[in-house]
């Protein structure tokens, strides 16, 4: 829960939803030292919040290289919007505001690519009154096409509703759509039942 302020609210709200899938879900602020705590898990769930926050928590309490360490050696990993921002190998693509400044924008790195969470087309719209106007900030396209200004790294723009299933040398996408983003390509979008990897 350290995308957040309220370690033990955010872990009822994730059992209430049904997150905790029938298994014991206990925050790791529950443990006096949350890398045995890692070392001793089952799976990990890391769940949503601020980005800066939560990376800036791994960096700090040493629990990123233990994350790492336990999935590279079959852990499964689970991570909803911040936590499945960081399963990139950085956390660049995210879309929070730095609330507080990491020590570096490095993540876990379990997956090849980068995550966009809560991905959506298009423009946003902004009720003014009795009308909704387009409000024409940056779009999440434009976003990441200045994060590939810079940077190489695919995204891929993970719209609501969706999972990816990292297994077996693939990465199933599940429940929703997904669009793709390669540097200096246009955007291709992805169904249900897809290997993001034969994308990429």
């Amino acid at each position: 829960p350290y995308a957040g302020d309220d370690y033990g609210k955010y872990v009822e709200l994730m059992i209430d939803a049904g997150f905790n899938a029938g298994y014991d879900l206990v925050g790791i602020h529950a443990f006096d030292d949350a890398v045995t705590a890692i070392e001793n898990a089952e799976a990990i769930y890391v769940g949503g919040g601020n980005t800066f926050r939560l990376i800036d928590q791994l960096h700090s309490n040493g629990t990123l290289q233990a994350i790492k360490k336990r999935v590279a050696g079959g852990m499964p990993y689970m991570g909803v919007s911040a936590g499945s921002n960081v399963a990139s190998p950085t956390m660049k693509t995210t879309n929070d505001m730095p609330i507080v400044y990491p020590p570096s924008f490095d993540s876990l790195g379990l997956v090849s690519y980068q995550l966009n969470a809560h991905y959506f087309d298009g423009a946003t719209f902004v009720k003014h009154h009795d009308e909704f106007e387009q409000h024409f900030g940056e779009t999440r396209l434009d976003r990441i096409r200045e994060f590939h200004e810079c940077n190489d790294t695919p995204v891929i723009g993970l719209r609501e509703g969706s999972v990816i299933v990292n297994q077996d040398g693939k990465a199933m996408l599940r429940g929703n759509s997904a669009a793709i983003f390669l540097k200096g390509m246009q955007v291709a979008d992805v169904a249900d039942g897809s290997d993001l990897l034969k994308h990429l």
